[in-house]
C-alpha cells in the first residue's frame, strides 16, 4: 500500500471515528502529505469538525477544505433570524466585550468586524456562532488591538513552548515585529502546528501571527 493510499485510510477512519462527524458523503484524497476534503454536511459546525479529525492524522501536512455545507430544508433560517440570534449570543457571552462586535449576514454567511483586546476574545465570538442554524460559514474579520506592551510578546511566546511538552524548543523559531509574532522552523504534525500558533495568539500584545512553521 502507498503512503498516500495509507494516510487516506487513516484519515477515514478518523472521521469515521469522531463523532461530531455524521455524514457519509465526505469524499477523501491524499498526496504527498496533501489530505483533501470534498462533499456535503449539513451545517458549518460539521465541516470544521471533519477538517479537526483530518488534521489530528499523523501524516497530513496540509489540508485542502472544499467540503459545502448543504442545510436541510427543516433546519434553514432566514438572515435576519441568523442576525437577530447571532446579536444575541454574543451579548450573552461573557469572553465577548459589549458592543465590540458587528454582525451581518449574507445567504447564511456570517460576517464579523469590530475590535477587541485580545485574541481569545475574537475566538470566543466565532466560535459561539458555528452552532447556529442555518449558517454556512462564519468570516471573522475581528481585529485585535492589544492595550499592553508588546515588547515581551517574543519571549512570553518562547517560554510558553519550552512549558509544553509537545515541542522540542529548538525546532520552533519566534521573533516579533511590535504585536506581529512570525513562526518558524518544523513539527511532526498539524495538531503541533496549531498548538504553536495557539501560544503565540494566547500572549497579550499579539495582533497577528505569521506561520511558516513546516510539518516534517
Amino acid at each position: 500500500m502507498s503512503h498516500d493510499t495509507s494516510l487516506q485510510h487513516r484519515v477515514t477512519a478518523e472521521l469515521i471515528w469522531d463523532p461530531a462527524v455524521t455524514s457519509s458523503e465526505i469524499g477523501v484524497t491524499a498526496k504527498d502529505g496533501i489530505v483533501s476534503l470534498s462533499g456535503q454536511v449539513g451545517n458549518y459546525d460539521e465541516k470544521l469538525a471533519a477538517e479537526s479529525a483530518a488534521r489530528r492524522v499523523g501524516g497530513v501536512k496540509a489540508i485542502v477544505q472544499e467540503i459545502e455545507v448543504k442545510v436541510p430544508f427543516s433546519f434553514k433560517r432566514s438572515d435576519v433570524d441568523i442576525a437577530t440570534t447571532a446579536v444575541a449570543r454574543l451579548a450573552w457571552n461573557v469572553a465577548v466585550p459589549p458592543d465590540s462586535v458587528s454582525v451581518k449576514v449574507s445567504k447564511g454567511v456570517i460576517t464579523l468586524t469590530g475590535e477587541v483586546e485580545r485574541h481569545f476574545q475574537s475566538e470566543a465570538a466565532e466560535r459561539e456562532l458555528r452552532h447556529l442554524s442555518g449558517v454556512v460559514a462564519v468570516n471573522n474579520l475581528i481585529t485585535v488591538l492589544p492595550q499592553v506592551d508588546v515588547s515581551d510578546v517574543s519571549a512570553n511566546i518562547s517560554e510558553a513552548l519550552d512549558r509544553s511538552w509537545l515541542f522540542d524548543p529548538s525546532n520552533v523559531t519566534v521573533t516579533a515585529d511590535g504585536g506581529t509574532v512570525h513562526l518558524g522552523g518544523t513539527v511532526r504534525t498539524m495538531q503541533e502546528r496549531r498548538e504553536a500558533v495557539g501560544a503565540a495568539w494566547a500572549s497579550p500584545g499579539t495582533t497577528a501571527v505569521e506561520n511558516r512553521i513546516s510539518v516534517a
